[in-house]
């Protein structure tokens, strides 16, 4: 257990269909029990892990914004068991930890949200649509399905779509264009200046995810 500030951190290890997935739950000081979100890193072919830039800054904000997460590695990533499931497999890793935190005292059942970093998004978006303990989904760099985009057009949960206006690997244009196309509630933010990696704009992520969240949960922004 790790105590930094306003919150608490634990090293966890869940099971996941016949594997063990390790990862960290941070959840706030005070009364519980507390909303809490599962956080998806982003490809893991190509280094992305729950220890990811954005994936961290969202954690750390939804914390100080009194509200749990829980990241964790993919199934093959770090000390989590199993093999790459090509974005198929990694659908019941949430799954899972959807599970992990139903079975928490500390964690309010019906506040429970997801969200996604780029490949997280992919795999998230699929679960939510389908899992009705999923109350509200932000999708950071989203690189979605065109069935889960066209899916999104009746899909009345909260949902928050933010992608940098300087992204060369998703368009910012059709990311805007199909979110506009989603049904409400609903809000996309392009940032001007950001590309796929966000470095120097994690900031601006960690506030607009965890304002998001709590205006979901809460009724308010931070």
């Amino acid at each position: 257990m790790v105590e930094s500030g306003k919150t608490t951190q634990d090293h966890v290890r869940f099971p996941a269909s016949g594997i063990v997935l390790e990862g960290i739950f941070e959840r706030p000081r005070g009364e519980n029990p507390f909303p809490s979100v599962v956080v998806c890193h982003p490809h893991p072919l190509y280094g992305g892990d729950m220890y990811n830039n954005v994936v961290s800054v969202i954690c750390q904000a939804l914390g100080q914004g009194s509200v749990a997460t829980l990241r964790f590695n993919f199934r093959g990533v770090g000390r989590s068991e199993g093999e790459h499931g090509e974005g198929i497999g990694e659908q019941d890793d949430v799954r899972a930890a959807l599970d992990f935190l139903e079975s928490r005292a500390d964690v309010d059942k019906g506040r429970i949200g997801v969200a996604g970093y780029s490949f997280g998004t992919r795999v998230v978006m699929p679960v939510a649509l389908r899992d009705s303990r999923v109350r509200a989904v932000a999708l950071v760099s989203p690189f979605l399905a065109d069935a889960d985009w066209q899916s999104l057009k009746t899909y009345s949960i909260p949902k928050l779509f933010i992608c940098g206006g300087e992204d060369n690997i998703i368009s910012p244009h059709k990311v805007k264009r199909l979110a506009g196309e989603a049904a409400a509630p609903s809000e996309c933010e392009v940032v001007f200046g950001a590309d796929h990696f966000w470095w120097g704009f994690e900031g601006k992520i960690g506030r607009k995810v965890s304002d998001f969240f709590r205006s979901a949960f809460f009724g308010q922004a931070s």
